[in-house]
């Protein structure tokens, strides 16, 4: 786009940030608009265009733009009744992995015996600098046999705060210690078969402190710009749903115009 749409751009996504319209607003028509910031009907569709596509307004019928609202939820249904548990027992048992069968009786189903994996509860953390990278690893992971980009981040030890390991983990593997981290979900990665519950923490500014101390886990340290990220995801080229996920939440964020972290 050009310097006047860049404004025009800017001063949209302004009203919207600073509640000038509020969400589930219309905007003003496109001829009042054109003739408020001074652009021309076609440059202004593609602002528009780009505002859409980028999520921070929608289009309804054929010129009629209104903030989304994302306050209204989905409600869930209220008539499903959940899996009966009956029992469990322990097939194979270490520090690192618990296979178990579980007597369940979903319903109306005949009972069952269904295996559980257990692993570890874990923390991931998406470090961003003021030029919009993000502190990543180049690993090599020999389950599957590749190398591939992924967020520090590792086990949360018995008692410990998932965000105190996120910034242990971080610090350990890339030497580089987060001013602050902020939660922004929780998830389990493979959810019908194995429980292993991934906390996602997201942050900006980090000091360098030294070299990696953690041996086994570091790899090729590296600020990687935030536009290389869907290119490397097209690749295949990111490793771990944890990745992923903190990831795509922090691109999500940025699109939606919002910071995806309260830690500046």
């Amino acid at each position: 786009m050009g310097p006047k749409s860049e404004r025009v751009y800017r001063t949209i996504r302004e009203w919207i940030s600073t509640g000038k319209y509020v969400p589930g607003t219309k905007l003003p028509s496109e001829r009042t608009l054109s003739e408020d910031l001074s652009i021309g009907r076609t440059a202004l569709r593609q602002v528009l265009a780009k505002l859409v596509a980028e999520g921070v307004v929608e289009v309804h019928g054929r010129s009629s733009y209104r903030v989304p609202d994302r306050s209204v939820t989905t409600k869930a249904p209220s008539d499903l009744e959940p899996w009966q548990i009956h029992g469990e027992r322990t097939v194979y048992d270490n520090q690192w992995v618990k296979l178990s069968l579980v007597d369940v009786e979903p319903p109306g189903v005949e009972r069952f015996e269904h295996h559980v994996v257990r692993l570890h509860h874990v923390a991931i953390a998406a470090v961003m600098d003021d030029q919009d990278r993000v502190l990543m690893l180049w690993r090599y992971r020999f389950v599957p046999e590749t190398f591939g980009w992924e967020l520090p981040g590792g086990i949360v030890d018995e008692s410990e705060d998932p965000a105190a390991t996120a910034l242990r983990e971080v610090e350990e593997e890339t030497g580089w210690r987060p001013d602050a981290l902020e939660h922004v979900v929780t998830y389990q990665p493979m959810v019908g078969m194995v429980d292993s519950p991934h906390e996602i923490f997201v942050g900006r500014g980090a000091k360098h402190v030294g070299d990696p101390t953690d041996a086994e886990e570091a790899g090729h340290v590296a600020w990687v710009p935030l536009a290389d990220i869907p290119g490397l995801m097209e690749r295949g080229e990111l490793m771990g749903s944890g990745t992923l996920v903190a990831l795509l939440h922090v691109l999500a964020s940025r699109a939606a115009g919002s910071s995806p972290t309260s830690a500046a």
